[in-house]
């Protein structure tokens, strides 16, 4: 009877555990590891092709967890292809993950690069859903033929022509012993992960009609106007004699740094009919380094202008203006000037020269009352000159000033932040920028139209 009774309680027990629910961890804190955030394809097609990435789905709880989902967003009409764990579809439900295991997912894109239809970057995304938590996966590959630089040293004499876009991940330096020369008409699509250093000498030759463009790389709807969408063009060490002509640089985290002097006695940097927006730190920042500039356009920045530790600085027709919209918030004056740093107890300063002709500076639906700062410390030359500007602020910023026009709106053609729209051209009547310039050698505006004989302050002629 003993033997029996174990019999029954031993049957009894595994029953009751066959019977009990298998344990899932649903706690919306339950980790989860995913090996990739974003699947870039750059390998470059000629026909249609096909190429194959895999990222890994971790468990690393001691429970068993289910995946709800994992959706490719495009659906059955996405170019990308999915399998996940053994299931080739476009989404699957229901998966379980044991405690410390995983399971994979392998990516296929299939593009046909002769389509005309197909737009220069091809992007999806992956959605892993869990627990009330939602991860994505960015995809991206390239629909059209592209110069594909990854990590890339630029050595000697250099040119990038227009024949085909470039695609950078990763980065470029421009060595200190060579000079890259960029055609009009050229764009460049830069990562999120990719600076374009220069320690040698950059020449942009933009034309009206082929303007140059430096922008991100995610071109899709809710990604394209994003600002700091990558790092931005940095002049370093020696790099001298750098020219940029009618080129855009837009949406990066910083648009141009200068962090030291030119070596020689030409400006560092000189700008001509350039536009710098939706920048969302600092659209241009200089240290204790020369830029000269006409007929430029510096918009819709964190802060727009920002010439720190001295220098020596031209600015010519040059329009800086920023207005509070979703993507920037004008909490910051559009020009700050100083000519000092600190290092601890320790203060710098340095000469500063500073000469603006011509100009407006100016910005509105945020909290800035100046819009123009100085901050001057120590005995060095603090020189900054106001010829002919138009500029907003409450408070007197410490400069020499001829004929400038102090908070008076220069109604610029159409601003209409909701819609983000930015028209600075000035054409309305009333607008006190019209006629307020002085004639100088500079014969056309950012547009290549002339200049009249009682010119329009700002980049854009009346």
């Amino acid at each position: 009877m003993k033997i029996f009774r174990v019999a029954i309680i031993i049957l009894f027990l595994v029953s009751t555990l066959a019977c009990k629910k298998e344990s899932f961890i649903t706690a919306k804190d339950a980790s989860l590891e995913i090996t990739a955030d974003t699947l870039h394809f750059d390998t470059v097609f000629t026909t249609v092709g096909s190429v194959t990435q895999v990222f890994t789905i971790i468990n690393t709880n001691s429970e068993k967890l289910r995946l709800s989902s994992v959706k490719l967003m495009g659906g059955a009409n996405s170019s990308f292809h999915i399998n996940v764990d053994g299931f080739p579809r476009p989404e699957v439900n229901n998966i379980d993950i044991a405690p410390e295991d995983s399971i994979y997912v392998f990516v296929t894109v299939t593009i046909d690069q002769n389509s005309s239809n197909l737009p220069f970057i091809v992007q999806d995304s992956i959605l892993v859903d869990y627990n009330g938590n939602q991860k994505k996966i960015q995809l991206q590959a390239f629909g059209q033929n592209a110069h594909f630089l990854r990590s890339q040293k630029i050595t000697g004499s250099t040119n990038w022509t227009n024949d085909l876009p470039y695609v950078i991940l990763g980065g470029v330096l421009v060595d200190s012993n060579a000079t890259l020369t960029i055609d009009a008409g050229t764009r460049v699509y830069m990562h999120a992960d990719a600076p374009f250093l220069v320690d040698g000498i950059l020449i942009t030759n933009g034309t009206k009609s082929d303007s140059i463009t430096f922008q991100g790389d995610r071109l899709d709807k809710d990604y394209r106007d994003l600002p700091a969408s990558w790092p931005g063009i940095y002049l370093r060490g020696n790099s001298r004699d750098n020219v940029f002509t009618h080129t855009l640089i837009k949406n990066s985290y910083q648009g141009i740094v200068l962090t030291t002097p030119s070596p020689n006695a030409n400006p560092k940097l000189t700008l001509q009919k350039c536009t710098l927006d939706n920048i969302y730190d600092i659209g241009i920042l200089s240290l204790n380094s020369s830029i000269h500039a006409e007929n430029c356009l510096i918009s819709n920045c964190g802060t727009n202008l920002v010439l720190a530790q001295g220098g020596n600085y031209d600015f010519t027709y040059c329009t800086v203006a920023t207005y509070g919209n979703l993507y920037i918030e004008h909490k910051n004056p559009v020009l700050f000037l100083n000519n000092w740093d600190s290092s601890g107890s320790t203060l710098f300063t340095y000469d500063l020269n500073a000469n603006f002709t011509n100009c407006i500076f100016w910005g509105d639906l945020g909290n800035v009352d100046d819009e123009v700062i100085t901050s001057h410390k120590g005995a060095n030359i603090f020189n900054i000159n106001f010829d002919h500007v138009l500029f907003k602020a409450v408070n007197d910023p410490e400069i020499n000033s001829i004929s400038v026009i102090r908070n008076q709106d220069p109604l610029f053609d159409s601003i209409d932040v909701n819609k983000r729209y930015f028209d600075f051209h000035i054409t309305q009547k009333l607008s006190p920028a019209i006629g307020a310039g002085i004639p100088n050698s500079i014969l056309t505006d950012m547009d290549d139209k002339t200049r009249t004989a009682t010119p329009t302050l700002g980049c854009f002629e009346k």
